[in-house]
Formats: C-alpha cells, sequence, structure tokens
C-alpha cells in the first residue's frame, strides 16, 4: 500500500457524506467554520473525477432545486442504483428524517413517496445498503443517544423497525457500519456513561459488532488480537475481504488519530497497517471512499498544533484548553492504492532519497510532467497544518464554465494538471 498522490483545493468540509459511482465521488454538504447554519439554503454538491482528479460544484438552476434538502451536517448518503438517497442530519436549528433522492443523471432532487413509520429525526448515525435495503443504526436523536435499527426496503419503499436478537452495541452516535457479504459491522462512537442521556462522561468502545441480516441477530465476535482504541468520526472501508478503520477522535484521551487498522472478519483479528508514503495528519470527520483499489481521503478537520504567546506554566487553565482545542478544517484530498503501480511506488522513492540527501526539488532537472507527477506526492505539503483563515474565498469562487455541463462549475484549477 502506497500514498501517492495529494492535492489541495476541494471543498472545505467538515461531518460531510458521500457516495463513490462509477468513477465520480458526489459529496453533500457538511460544515465548515465560520459559516452560518441556522438558516435553510439548499445543500450543497461537490462532485470529485477521480480519473483526472479535478473537483466540481454542481450548481442547479432554480428549477432544479424543488425538493432540495437544507445544508446540513451529520448526515447519511448511500448509493442505489445511481440515485444517492440522503437521510438524517441537522443545522443549528433543526434535525431531518425526510428521505430525499438525487437523480445523478438528470442531477436533480426528489422526495420519494415512502411507507410505514420512518425513524424520527436524528444525527451522527449511520447507514450501509445490504442487498436492497438500507440499514441506519444509532445516532443522536431528541436529545439523547439511541441504538435503534431500522431498515428502508427499496423494493416497497418501506421503513420497518428491526426486532431483533443478542446484545446489541451500546447508545452511541459517529460510529461506522460496514456491509460484509450478508452482514453489518459496527465499531467505535461515542457513548456516555448515562445514556441514552448526554453528560460529560463519554464512553468510547473498542468492541466490534455485526448484524446478520438472515437471522435478525447481533453478535459480538471474540477478538483474538489487540483491538485499536474506541474512537468516533473515524472512517471504515471494505476491501478484499478485510475492514479497515482511518482516524477519528477520543476525547478522553484528546487524541486524534491517523492510524490505518484492518479487521479480519474470517480470523477475528485487528492489524495495523503503515502504508508507505506521507499519510495524511490526524483528523475526524472526513470522508472516505474506494473505488476500485484506490482510497480517496478528503475533509475533515485536525488540531492546530498552539503557538502561545507566554510559557504555558504561565496560563490559566481556560487560556491552556482554547490554544489546545482550535482545530484547522481540510480542503484536502489523500488517495492511498492498495495496489500500486511500479511508478507511484518510484515516486515515493525519489521523495525519500531527496529528503536523505537533501536536494532541493526545484534543481532536478527531469520532465515537466514527470516533475508535476512527483509534486503531487510532495511531503512536506501534506505536513502543513498552518491556520487557513476560514473567510478565505478557498472553492467559493468559480472561474467562468469551461466547455461542460452547464450544471457544473470548475473549482480553482489543480496546479499539478
Amino acid at each position: 500500500m502506497y500514498w501517492t498522490f495529494h492535492m489541495h483545493g476541494g471543498p472545505r468540509r467538515v461531518n460531510h457524506a458521500a457516495v463513490a459511482i462509477d468513477s465520480s465521488i458526489f459529496t453533500f454538504g457538511g460544515y465548515c467554520s465560520g459559516a452560518d447554519y441556522k438558516n435553510f439554503k439548499p445543500i450543497d454538491i461537490h462532485v470529485l473525477d477521480t480519473i483526472k482528479l479535478k473537483w466540481w460544484k454542481l450548481e442547479l438552476q432554480d428549477h432544479e432545486c424543488e425538493n432540495t434538502p437544507f445544508q446540513r451536517y451529520g448526515h447519511t448518503a448511500v448509493a442505489y442504483n445511481n440515485n444517492v438517497f440522503l437521510w438524517g442530519g441537522r443545522n443549528d436549528k433543526e434535525t431531518c428524517n425526510t428521505l430525499y433522492c438525487f437523480d445523478t443523471h438528470v442531477l436533480k432532487w426528489s422526495i420519494p413517496v415512502t411507507f410505514g413509520n420512518k425513524p424520527v429525526p436524528r444525527d451522527g448515525h449511520s447507514a450501509c445498503i445490504i442487498n436492497y435495503c438500507m440499514y441506519i443504526y444509532g445516532g443522536f436523536q431528541e436529545s439523547q443517544f439511541s441504538q435503534d435499527l431500522c431498515m428502508f426496503d427499496f423494493r416497497s419503499m418501506t421503513w420497518h423497525k428491526i426486532r431483533t436478537e443478542g446484545t446489541p452495541p451500546s447508545l452511541r452516535d459517529f460510529h461506522t457500519a460496514t456491509a460484509i457479504d450478508n452482514k453489518m459491522y459496527v465499531f467505535g462512537g461515542r457513548g456516555d456513561v448515562h445514556a441514552p442521556r448526554i453528560t460529560d462522561r463519554e464512553v468510547y468502545c473498542s468492541e466490534i459488532y455485526y448484524f446478520d441480516t438472515t437471522t435478525h441477530t447481533w453478535i459480538r465476535p471474540n477478538v483474538y488480537s489487540n483491538k485499536p482504541p474506541g474512537r468516533r468520526s473515524h472512517s471504515a472501508f471494505y476491501h478484499n475481504g478485510f475492514l479497515y478503520i482511518f482516524g477519528g477522535f477520543n476525547r478522553n484521551m484528546n487524541l486524534h488519530f491517523q492510524d490505518i487498522n484492518r479487521y479480519d472478519p474470517t480470523s477475528s483479528t485487528w492489524m495495523t497497517i503503515t502504508p508507505k508514503g506521507v499519510s495524511p495528519c490526524a483528523r475526524r470527520r472526513q470522508i472516505c471512499l474506494v473505488i476500485e483499489n484506490r482510497v480517496f481521503i478528503s475533509g475533515g478537520t485536525s488540531p492546530i498544533p498552539p503557538k502561545p504567546p507566554i510559557p504555558l506554566r504561565q496560563m490559566d487553565y481556560d487560556l491552556t484548553e482554547q490554544l489546545f482545542n482550535q482545530l484547522k478544517d481540510h480542503d484536502d484530498l489523500h488517495i492511498l492504492d492498495l495496489n500500486p503501480s511500479l511508478k507511484d511506488m518510484c515516486l515515493v522513492k525519489v521523495w525519500e532519497k531527496l529528503e536523505e540527501e537533501e536536494i532541493n526539488f526545484d534543481d532536478l532537472d527531469i520532465p515537466k510532467t514527470l516533475k508535476n507527477d512527483l509534486a503531487a506526492v510532495d511531503p512536506f505539503e501534506v505536513i502543513d497544518t498552518g491556520v487557513v483563515d476560514s473567510s478565505s474565498p478557498s472553492y467559493e469562487i468559480h472561474f467562468p464554465p469551461l466547455p461542460l455541463p452547464e450544471q457544473l462549475v470548475d473549482l480553482p484549477p489543480n496546479p499539478f494538471e
């Protein structure tokens, strides 16, 4: 495994939702520091072309904005038959439980007619598709944690609350749920000693559970290895028989993670994976999707290393706490190649050699195209954690439209193209 590519200039978003359809990644909504989330403006959509590695902002016309969900965070999105189904989430005023459908062919929102009793509004839940059903678990609803398990059947467009056997995971939010065959694997999340109430005594579970959709049974398998620390707001993905988790946050440890851990459902063992190259900095609430053999990670938020104006020992507690809790919202994109080409592996090795021998990148006498490829895996840019002005135009300024479909508006150009 190699970290083979990174770039900046995408949507600066935290706690957003995304799906992969063919070679494109669609992202919906999310939070960005400094923005106003008390209004009900339409949710924004950004699209990543994973072949050209180019971001677009999807600009819908007024007549296409009917039935559009309001801008939100903490929601989920799943892909089914080239449609995106978005559910849950909230802004700073309201939580939602309307099911929305976005048709990626005609680029239009709709509110499908559904039957049954839909779940109560919530955010921080999980959603995944197994066969023809969407399963939603947990979240934060009506000012308390949840461990509800609901199912939406796409064949009948009907909501069902599932009666389960076995012991479910504890009440939690901001966990992950990953579909593997007919099972939904749940890991991590934030709970509370006094759950369902939320207090200041958070709990982070390191156990893994799965729900067998054929028997409607919750199972906590015995794990025969060390487990990764519990966390919330991490990412999870499935590839070639293994479940992977990346990043996340544990408030009790005051720690953001940048590790990758792999779970083998067959042997029920965890293993820490260390890919070659430079990984994204520690973060939480990013998006993470797999297309073929490449993992795309974008956005999220990370702590900013403090630069105290006076020695820490002379500060009072409140000031120290404020300095160490500042966060930076990311606009970056990182690619983890699970089956890298020889060229990509060589580019990573070249950077290691440049750093070892202190060679200036600008002094390299190589073809421009190869130099651009090499710049895309520059480890020194990846670890930049300087403060970004949240009022900066960043991706919100769009250049004049190129000869593309009228709904697509180009983001600032990628300097490595």
